[in-house]
């Protein structure tokens, strides 16, 4: 790998409440050489953080495996809870090839970060997108169905063996699933609800799984804190469903629920060319591109 490569690196650790391990965590990516931290957030209901880095793939590769070490040492999940779904202290970890960099140069990647995670910490690792080592392991919910506390009846199933690492779940801190995978937006919605079985309605009715918008995953949370409930998105390819179509498509679900949207967030970082689809979807603006934005003219 060159060192003109650069790859994003949007890891997800099972922990939101502690501030002090949140930090403990990012500070693994914060002023290393090599790797620019971009972004990182953390929800209390989901208990649950998102970090955003970009760098060389050896940099990220040594950043990334320093953060898993770090969330095994300090995230127990038999004393977690959270809203959302998860199987391991270091969840999800999904590179994603930005320049000079092939998608199969990002699954080699994802194969080595696995195979040192489960060398230096014993933990089982998954494989999953780009990396699935078999079909039925290329979806993320279907790797992280039945979440921690069914790991290890599933890890009986010789279909559920792990890539790497022991073929029991590391006893505090699960398995962890590594992979490689195009960008992706992920983009939650908040309802004038506490009705959870609205927001798991509208999540069904949404996504492509269950015969909705092409490209788009979801789920219906409750954030217990707010009050609300939550259609939390994950859009996957916005040349097949753009942010406008699916938040015109949760209002309209809502609606006939009797529901109003409260608002909406953006986990981690997005495109440009999303903003560009909103604006002039909502602004009706004909023949509207990236190209009619100052900065991205006037900087190209």
């Amino acid at each position: 790998m060159n060192n003109n490569q650069l790859v994003e690196c949007v890891p997800n650790f099972s922990e939101g409440r502690r501030p002090e391990v949140v930090e403990a965590i990012v500070d693994c990516f914060r002023g290393k050489k090599g790797v620019k931290l971009l972004d990182y957030s953390c929800d209390t209901d989901h208990n649950r953080m998102v970090i955003t880095a970009a760098g060389q793939p050896g940099a990220m590769k040594a950043a990334v495996v320093d953060a898993i070490g770090v969330a095994v040492e300090r995230i127990d999940l038999r004393q977690h809870q959270g809203v959302h779904p998860r199987l391991g202290a270091a969840d999800v970890i999904p590179f994603i090839p930005l320049r000079n960099m092939t998608m199969q140069e990002a699954v080699v990647l994802a194969k080595e970060v696995g195979h040192a995670a489960a060398e230096r910490f014993g933990l089982p690792v998954y494989l999953y997108e780009a990396a699935a080592t078999a079909s039925h392991r290329t979806n993320l919910a279907d790797v992280r169905k039945g979440g921690f506390e069914g790991l290890a009846l599933k890890m009986q199933d010789q279909a559920w063996q792990p890539d790497f690492g022991p073929s029991q779940p590391h006893p505090t801190a699960g398995a962890t699933i590594i992979g490689a995978r195009p960008f992706l937006i992920a983009y939650n919605i908040l309802l004038n609800s506490n009705d959870l079985d609205a927001a798991k309605a509208i999540a069904k009715a949404i996504r492509f799984s269950s015969g909705g918008l092409p490209a788009c995953k979801a789920l219906g949370l409750r954030l217990d804190t707010q009050e609300k409930v939550q259609v939390s998105i994950n859009l996957t390819d916005i040349t097949q469903t753009t942010l406008p179509q699916v938040f015109d498509a949760v209002c309209m679900e809502a609606a006939t629920r009797g529901i109003s949207v409260a608002g909406s967030e953006l986990i981690g970082l997005m495109p440009l060319q999303a903003l560009v689809d909103t604006t002039a979807h909502y602004l009706k603006l004909d023949d509207f591109s990236i190209d009619r934005v100052l900065e991205h003219t006037l900087w190209e």
